[in-house]
């Protein structure tokens, strides 16, 4: 109530709004009524605040927002009786009042457009109109006029209108230029504009705190001087002409510990990537040399470049160690990003910090890729809700105004600024001349200070050079011939600052001391981080040794005893009676119920069940995400029942799976932003900082993996061979030609057994129901950590003959293969004359087909696991029909496609002498499947038919 008291006091204290002026104002505020849009900021703040102000004439009209207007311009009116008259100097005063707060708003709007943010000054700073006086009506006789400034922050409440334009330029036009007023939260922009205008944006450092400054310049440059004489030629991607990140890194790594962070993980791409595991991280710079020279330890089975590889460390800061990590990162740039994102989630989890108070990430961007790779935008959807935020990230431009090569600022991008994506976060931008270090190293304060505060996104953007090519091999004025003119005449961030601090006499060869005392450093191969703590241990920190050089392995007691099943089983099934569940999941979960009982076979969605139960349950926590998760896309999950009769989030649902036992481990559940790319390497991120979570994403038909493809190829199929990157996550692609056509029908199985490849990954098309729960709990049981992709099924979720016996979760395991399950044929094997091999759905229609046709010379083998290959399994199998002259590889999908020709080899390796191998299914195509179901449903028949006729087309013999 006293803060509505005080807009209202203040509201009546503004002379210049009544009088002459009154109908100006009456006609902005129905303006703003009608369309808050339509009226400047520094109003429409004005009248939000108005809106909160209850009636002050003791009516009822307590619910009419805008009657302390009316009322307040009423009385006005009363004073002067039934005609106001005001001379033309007070109607005149009063506009150019009105339009001081226009010129406010301004440059609090689009002031950082007028900047000083180029280092090169290649072209004039543009013309913006609302920025000069004149565009009010202005004029030099103006200048010593008084005006009400209450409404700033520059330390006065009243300026000349000199005064005040000057403090506008010092604050909003220097060489910080800050966007924020776009943000709807009025604590945001009152809180930047304090920040901003009390000092003008102009730090006051000290004498140490600028020599630390010059310090951390000097071992930016000192770095990429010592490579490019010592390894000429080499790629690194040097960050010379942007050294001021270096010193913006620092301050931010400084003072996160201050303020209580203990953990910092940073992605970034290539350029500075070198300087920063040396400078920053403190990297060794004889291993880094090593990497130059080709000399160091190759224990990986295909390694990767020096500008794409990780670090961690712990460093000294005023609030105690903070740990930094540098994810590992390929070539597509910002993919790290929503990687960093679920690395950072996972730590918050497991300290048990929802708001990021102690885990910070830090991304770090090109000016090009961050608005021109559509991941960013994924991620930053993410940035806000619920299963995804991580309490904020500092995110930082390095702006090098180039683009990879463009240079034509009309081929860069289609808006003002590379950062104008963040604007979709209401995130604020901090543009910063990169040739102004202390400068930098202030938007870095202010920028974390704002990420601790409110806990949202913040954008440094520094604006700088390249002065090298794109890799140290190309010659960049082959296509910026002016720009490079520009740099070469540039004596380099470190060398005007340091001429700076000699100026303000701190020691005119600082500059040249500190260069030597760098280069001998470098010349010694020694830290250049100080301090680096070497032995220091977090509580926090994860052991991965138990996963750590295991070799496969398919086994795991993954069974559970029944009265632990009947348990589980009772605890997942009981809906609570304060919760009302729609009629059809009543159904679903009574029927589990009897399932739970051993009195009806288990069905999938019963099977997952208790995998996830049974593991919670034993510690294990499990963390399931997708984009319709929570129901499951074909219906048949129902982990979260939704209240018929609540429709809060909070309030409204109830989660079996989170009332397993007083103790179990923690069952989340997401249902996900419409994202794939960014979602999966979100909880590839989690999983690779979380090897005791089952991390599981889910796409909603397989065939969305395309859109996370980047993600599969240069992080999940070749993550620990290029990096040594343990990693766990599961992913559930439905699978199944059940003529939906070319979009919903195919996983795109071959592209996984394409990438399959030193046991890197496990590619499994589980079958029934107790299939699934086994596998779900040998990913977590067994000491090994692969990623695990499952091909789940779509028709096969309802299907009977796909469901179990409760005796096949309480006695034995995974199966790869599943050999034949008639017995009759199995009693007399040494009469079949053909085995045929399949995955998948098909399965069951061959087992109908060969009802139909008595065909009892025909034995059936199910491969669940595909990769890594089950030899022994399969092998014996084989062996058991001795007899049988043909084998024969059925598959739904086009022969170009799903497993053949990644399989063939391994059932010729396990065939009898004189077997010939054939093929039977859809032939090559370009589209995964047909558009027409009546298409569809021939050419089910027909390769269902061929799995029985006579070999024909390609066969290979053994």
């Amino acid at each position: 109530m006293s803060e509505t008291k005080s807009v209202y006091a203040a509201y009546q204290g503004n002379t210049y709004l009544f009088g002459g002026n009154a109908p100006y104002v009456e006609e902005m505020y129905e303006n703003y009524l009608a369309n808050p849009g339509s009226v400047p900021d520094t109003w429409r703040d004005y009248f939000d605040a108005l809106q909160h102000v209850p009636a002050v004439d003791g009516s009822n009209a307590k619910d009419v927002p805008h009657l302390p207007v009316i009322n307040a311009f009423a009385d006005r009116a009363k004073q002067g009786g039934t005609k106001v008259v005001m001379a033309s100097a007070d109607v005149e005063m009063g506009r150019k009042r009105t339009a001081v707060q226009q010129l406010i708003a301004a440059y609090r709007n689009v002031g950082q457009r007028w900047a000083d943010l180029d280092p090169l000054k290649r072209a004039e700073r543009p013309h913006i109109p609302e920025l000069d006086p004149a565009f009010y009506g202005f004029t030099d006789a103006d200048q010593e006029t008084v005006f009400d400034t209450s409404n700033t922050f520059f330390g006065k409440d009243r300026m000349s209108l000199r005064e005040l334009i000057n403090a506008l330029r010092e604050t909003y036009c220097g060489t910080l230029g800050v966007e924020y007023m776009y943000t709807t939260d009025m604590a945001q922009k009152r809180w930047w504009q304090q920040k901003l205008e009390s000092i003008r944006s102009k730090p006051q450092f000290s004498a140490d705190k600028k020599k630390h400054i010059l310090d951390r310049l000097t071992a930016a440059e000192g770095l990429e001087r010592y490579l490019h004489t010592k390894y000429v030629g080499q790629k690194r991607f040097s960050l010379e002409g942007g050294e001021s990140f270096i010193a913006a890194m620092d301050e931010l790594i400084q003072q996160a510990g201050a303020k209580g962070v203990q953990e910092i993980v940073i992605g970034m791409a290539h350029r500075g990537r070198l300087n920063v595991l040396v400078n920053t991280l403190g990297k060794m710079p004889k291993d880094l040399f090593a990497e130059f020279e080709h000399t160091a330890p190759e224990d990986l089975p295909a390694g990767d470049v020096k500008y794409h590889q990780g670090f961690s460390s712990d460093v000294s800061t005023p609030g105690g160690p903070v740990h930094l990590s540098l994810a590992f990162n390929p070539s597509h740039l910002e993919i790290v990003n929503p990687v960093v994102e679920g690395s950072v989630r996972a730590r918050m989890d497991r300290r048990g910090d929802p708001k990021g108070a102690q885990v910070l990430p830090v991304l770090v961007h090109g000016d090009a890729a961050v608005g021109g790779q559509g991941v960013n935008q994924e991620t930053l959807c993410l940035a806000q809700t619920r299963g995804y935020t991580t309490g904020g990230t500092v995110h930082i431009i390095i702006n090098n105004q180039i683009g990879f090569t463009t240079s034509d600022p009309r081929d860069l991008r289609s808006t003002t600024f590379c950062t104008d994506i963040f604007k979709m976060v209401e995130a604020p931008v901090l543009h910063v001349n990169g040739d102004d270090p202390e400068a930098v190293v202030l938007a870095s304060q202010l920028a974390l200070e704002y990420r601790m505060e409110f806990r949202a996104d913040v954008v440094v953007d520094i604006t700088c050079y390249r002065k090298l090519g794109h890799n140290e091999q190309d010659t960049p004025s082959l296509t910026q011939p002016l720009m490079y003119k520009k740099i070469a005449q540039h004596p380099g961030t470190r060398k005007l600052y340091a001429d700076k601090l000699a100026a303000q006499g701190l020691g005119e060869t600082l500059g040249d001391e500190m260069a030597k005392a760098y280069r001998a450093a470098m010349d010694a191969g020694k830290h250049t981080v100080d301090p680096v703590l070497t032995n220091f241990k977090s509580k926090y920190a994860v052991d991965w040794s138990p996963f750590l050089g295991k070799k496969w392995t398919d086994s795991a007691e993954t069974a559970i005893p029944l009265t632990e099943w009947k348990r589980l089983a009772e605890k997942i099934t009981t809906i609570p009676p304060t919760v009302t569940p729609h009629q059809l999941v009543k159904k679903v979960f009574d029927d589990r119920a009897a399932m739970g009982r051993g009195e009806v076979n288990v069905d999938w969605g019963m099977g997952e069940h208790m995998a996830f139960a049974s593991l919670v349950a034993s510690g294990y926590p499990v963390r399931l995400s997708g984009e319709d998760s929570g129901r499951g896309t074909f219906t048949h999950r129902h982990a979260v029942i939704h209240d018929q009769n609540r429709e809060k989030w909070d309030t409204g649902t109830y989660i079996p799976l989170q009332n397993v036992a007083e103790n179990q481990a923690p069952f989340v559940v997401i249902d996900s932003i419409l994202s794939e790319e960014a979602v999966l390497a979100y909880e590839y991120g989690y999983a690779s900082n979380d090897p005791n979570t089952l991390v599981v994403w889910e796409a909603q038909f397989g065939d969305f993996a395309n859109g996370a493809q980047v993600v599969i190829d240069q992080f999940i199929a070749s993550g620990e061979v290029k990096w040594g990157r343990v990693n766990g996550i599961t992913l559930m692609l439905p699978h199944g030609y059940e003529g939906q056509g070319p979009e919903h029908s195919s996983a795109r199985l071959e592209r996984f057994m394409q990438l399959s490849a030193d046991t890197n990954m496990q590619i499994c098309q589980p079958t029934t129901a107790s299939q699934i729960f086994h596998l779900l709990r040998r990913q977590m049981i067994r000491n090994l950590r692969k990623p695990l992709v499952i091909f789940t099924p779509k028709s096969l979720l309802r299907n009977k003959d796909a469901t179990s016996p409760l005796s096949e979760f309480t006695k034995g395991g995974f199966q790869t293969v599943i050999p034949e399950q008639d017995e009759a044929i199995v009693k007399k094997a040494d009469k079949v004359k053909r085995v045929i091999a399949c995955s998948g759905k098909v399965y069951y229609d061959l087992v109908k087909k060969r009802t139909e046709k008595g065909a009892d010379d025909v034995a059936i083998i199910r491969v669940e696991q595909l990769y890594p290959f089950p030899h022994k399994v399969f092998g014996a199998e084989i062996k058991k029909y001795g007899n049988a002259t043909e084998i024969v590889w059925c598959q739904d999908e086009p022969q170009n496609q799903g497993a053949w020709f990644f399989i063939q080899h391994n059932i010729h390796e396990n065939m009898l002498e004189g077997q010939k191998l054939g093929y039977a299914g859809r032939a090559a195509s370009a589209s995964p499947a047909v558009g027409y179901a009546h298409l569809h449903q021939e050419q089910q028949k027909a390769l269902v038919d061929a799995a029985f006729a006579k070999l024909k087309g390609f066969v290979l013999t053994k």
